[in-house]
């Protein structure tokens, strides 16, 4: 199992990104994940692969849907050839107001525009293998236009690996067909995973002629942890209003129903659209945490994580939405590293 840190949610400029990589690295972090929040999410990648040698470099994730298949084809190219072949391309579709409203592009069918995104994307990569013009036809892109002087070549490096972010069944069945990694949500849970998302990947897989134990799952887990009563009760509170937050939107709320907690969902979306946010952390109860969340003394984590996704995520990062020591987490990892 391999485990990965990241850049965390409030990175304000990139002088720190190459320290916070190294340092990532040497205590034996395997990969380094950067996020589309308020910075662009490849800079501090760029800036990362400076500072290190091993660590694998990846978007979690990229908004795909707010840029084209040659834009994201031109920017994994040059971090794939950069890094020496360490990034992992990892994509999300975003929800329909964010790329209508913030991004103005269009949105339509995400689970058939993703799939033919990202087909496109690896085809314009084979053209620059090959030297030949590309005749990408489909409903959303067209791609038929590759002069010398626009085409990179071949990558000395190979092409990136592609990651994509999915909750439901449509989405994850494209990641299964048209990728090589999965990222889940944090919102997710043991049974949905088990009984949902790892199904739908396999027809994804089988589409594409393609097996389970060749392709990566990358899993960020809620952890309530703390080393005294007062940590432990406030990074519950902060974990429970993060699992309010998402499970507020529609489109997460088959995980829920999963559970037979459809009624949350209404009440929570009905909370956010009032601005309830910090009130709606307090309908997420004992029962509903622990399902989503390890909850757990810094010694009981890696166990915890283990038993729950040990035979089933081949990547692991803590999500911890409140602030921790980061020492907390040196043990779990070479612990988890052992599994």
């Amino acid at each position: 199992m391999k485990i990965d840190g990241g850049f965390g949610l409030t990175l304000s400029g990139l002088d720190g990104a190459g320290e916070t990589a190294r340092e990532a690295e040497d205590v034996g972090y395997d990969g380094i994940w950067s996020a589309e929040t308020s910075h662009d999410p490849f800079f501090p990648l760029l800036v990362a692969a400076q500072h290190t040698e091993k660590v694998e470099l990846g978007t979690g994730i990229a908004v795909a849907f707010a840029r084209n298949p040659m834009t994201l084809a031109g920017i994994a190219w040059d971090l794939q050839a950069y890094s020496k072949g360490r990034f992992i391309l990892g994509l999300g579709s975003q929800i329909k107001p964010h790329i209508t409203k913030r991004f103005s592009m269009p949105w339509s069918h995400p689970a058939p525009r993703m799939r033919e995104f990202i087909l496109a994307m690896r085809h314009i990569w084979a053209s620059w293998d090959e030297g030949t013009k590309p005749e990408f036809r489909g409903e959303f892109y067209t791609h038929t236009l590759m002069t010398p002087f626009f085409d990179p070549g071949k990558n000395p490096y190979g092409h990136a690996k592609v990651f994509l972010a999915a909750v439901g069944e449509k989405m994850t069945e494209v990641a299964g067909e048209t990728c090589d990694g999965l990222i889940c949500h944090g919102f997710t849970t043991e049974r949905y995973v088990r009984e949902v998302t790892v199904p739908a990947l396999e027809r994804g897989l089988d589409k594409a002629g393609k097996k389970l134990d060749a392709f990566e799952i990358s899993l960020p887990c809620f952890v309530v942890t703390g080393t005294s009563e007062d940590e432990m009760d406030k990074s519950a509170t902060a974990t429970r209003q993060q699992i309010a937050f998402y499970g507020s939107t529609p489109a997460y709320r088959p995980v829920l129903e999963r559970h037979g907690w459809g009624r949350l969902q209404d009440e929570l979306n009905a909370m956010s659209k009032q601005g309830q946010w910090a009130e709606m952390g307090e309908r997420i109860d004992d029962e509903v945490l622990n399902t989503f969340a390890v909850v757990a003394e810094p010694s009981g984590i890696a166990k915890s994580i283990a038993e729950r996704f040990g035979d089933l995520a081949t990547r692991i990062s803590f999500y911890a939405p409140y602030q921790a020591d980061p020492s907390t987490w040196l043990p779990v990892l070479h612990q988890l590293k052992a599994v």
